[in-house]
């Protein structure tokens, strides 16, 4: 039975189409430096703003019309799974990622919970047989329960780090059964309002243990997949341990733990910690930490999560960029971890979104990839450290200057000329790129 009964299969059609149930601009077959959209991309659709999202907000009720919302509990949990893969399919979508949380409520006990997991896992397991569709991600969902009031692997409560430990070990035999090719860690409540009474030491100290269990793990029931983490600088604690790809970074390097984790990346998160998109993963790719992304944008006028769809050419094209320059992401790929406006409650919405995102990062795509075949950037940034490819420059890189031959030339050469940046003129050449 349809579910999406208005919609059909969608379809490239070209920039001139006006079908807007058709791809205008990501033509999954299309060569970009040597590989097809498709490979590149790999889209992801998110669970849980897709399927589960409702529309509430703080200041009002629930707005999404959804048809699958007439039933309750596990049926509903099983009617989300075949809306989902209906979507999927029509839209061309080759991931999906999940919280467990998404696809399957809780129950009275955990092993209740994880007996209802189990239904909806091998359900989505049935579907997947029959289906192109495969898993980028899952992860856990420990933030939502008040048991997680004070975290799950950096909480005061040892009974709630077990549940965690007992959660992600779920968790992981689920990506394991349903051939995930990722598996992240979201720190959701990892953090801390008030230093007053937070032992921050023993916290971070507790959060390595955890990851060296869950590797410990992943290695004994032969999970192949890459681990990632996704830093977030605030919400919902003032304060997480995860702020950004530096902070995230560093703190993998001190525990041992940079080997076996790479990060995956949201827009929005970099916004909420001061960033643009492009740093963020620029930052990951220097350190060859770049392993996924969750595709979306923020509101620069507000100083929260909104999740929005990413249609900000600007940001998707810079973000390709730093994606193709790490060679692209791997076992990783683009998940669309955004949401539908609230005032946008019609299910064709979600096609209309999804749509969009996908088109604006073929744009930024075909755009970065001419960047770089036409080494625009490349040699702009060459030119600009020209001073140390030879005399004074070069001794410094090579290791054969000191304070006392810095010294020597500094007071012997009495005019310092620098060059002009010229960064409005490279802007204008990045708009003809884009535009």
């Amino acid at each position: 039975m349809s579910i999406f009964n208005n919609v059909g299969k969608i379809q490239f059609e070209g920039k001139d189409s006006k079908n807007p149930f058709a791809f205008k601009h990501y033509n999954a077959s299309e060569v970009v430096l040597g590989k097809t959209m498709e490979e590149h991309l790999r889209f992801a659709c998110s669970y849980w703003h897709t399927f589960t999202g409702t529309g509430a907000d703080p200041f009002g009720s629930e707005t999404m019309l959804r048809p699958w919302d007439t039933q309750s509990g596990v049926s509903l949990a099983k009617a989300r799974v075949e809306a989902a893969f209906e979507f999927f399919e029509k839209l061309g979508m080759p991931y999906f990622c999940f919280h467990d949380r998404d696809i399957a409520p809780e129950g009275n006990s955990l092993k209740e919970t994880n007996e209802i997991l189990d239904q909806i896992v091998n359900q989505i397991q049935d579907q997947m047989k029959t289906s192109k569709v495969k898993l980028l991600w899952n992860t856990a969902n420990m933030f939502t329960n008040p048991r997680f009031v004070h975290g799950a692997a950096t909480t005061n409560n040892a009974d709630v780090y077990a549940y965690a430990a007992a959660q992600v070990k779920k968790g992981l035999e689920t990506a394991v059964q349903l051939e995930s090719e990722n598996y992240v860690f979201w720190g959701g409540r990892e953090g801390y309002e008030s230093l007053l009474y937070t032992d921050m030491e023993f916290e971070l100290d507790n959060l390595a243990r955890f990851y060296h269990m869950a590797i410990d793990y992943a290695k004994e029931i032969g999970f192949k997949g890459q681990f990632l983490i996704e830093p977030k600088p605030k919400e919902p604690t003032k304060h997480q341990y995860d702020f950004d790809a530096a902070t995230t970074i560093a703190f993998l390097q001190k525990y041992d733990l940079h080997h076996h984790f790479k990060l995956n990346l949201e827009a929005n998160h970099a916004t909420l910690a001061g960033h643009t998109f492009e740093h963020e993963l620029r930052v990951a790719r220097i350190n060859g930490m770049l392993g996924s992304i969750d595709a979306n944008q923020g509101d620069l006028l507000l100083g929260w999560d909104t999740d929005e769809f990413p249609t900000d050419l600007y940001s998707v094209t810079l973000a390709m960029f730093e994606i193709l320059k790490n060679g692209g992401l791997g076992s990783g790929g683009v998940n669309f971890d955004a949401k539908v406006r609230r005032a946008s409650m019609d299910p064709e919405d979600l096609f209309y979104a999804h749509i969009a995102g996908m088109d604006s990062f073929a744009r930024g795509l075909r755009s970065a990839g001419k960047l770089i075949e036409d080494r625009v950037l490349d040699e702009v940034i060459e030119n600009r450290y020209d001073s140390f490819k030879s005399g004074i420059g070069l001794e410094i890189i090579s290791g054969k200057a000191n304070f006392h031959t810095l010294e020597q030339y500094a007071l012997q050469n009495n005019e310092i000329r620098n060059k002009s940046g010229r960064l409005e003129q490279l802007r204008s050449i990045l708009n003809e790129y884009i535009f």
